[in-house]
């Protein structure tokens, strides 16, 4: 089964994020073609999570787990980190008072 590229899922992303009316940006622009995605949830209260895309490989499935959490800082400092060990990271920032990401929607994984 192919695979989309980095930068069409980032796109596809935005516009439905877009749709809900939910801001988000892209804060590092990773390799376009197979580049990693780390989504960091912003909730604008000095509070942020970061999440990234896990292969599951008892079921095969991929999904989204939480990568860091707690103070906004904190979690800044950690996706710093993860960028020096891989420079071709895609970070998209949503800003969601209530917390909506939409990563666990269907077509997302």
């Amino acid at each position: 089964m192919p695979r989309l590229t980095a930068r069409f899922w980032v796109d596809a992303y935005l516009a439905r994020l877009r749709f809900q009316e939910i801001p988000a940006f892209v804060t590092a622009h990773g390799d376009d073609t197979a580049g990693a995605v780390l989504v960091k949830l912003n909730t604008l209260d000095g509070q942020a999570q970061s999440f990234h895309r896990s292969y599951d490989l008892m079921s095969g499935a991929r999904k989204w787990i939480e990568q860091a959490s707690g103070l906004e800082a904190d979690v800044d400092v950690a996706i710093r980190r993860q960028q020096e060990f891989d420079p071709d990271l895609w970070v998209i920032e949503v800003e969601d008072r209530q917390g909506r990401h939409l990563l666990d929607e269907p077509g997302l994984e």
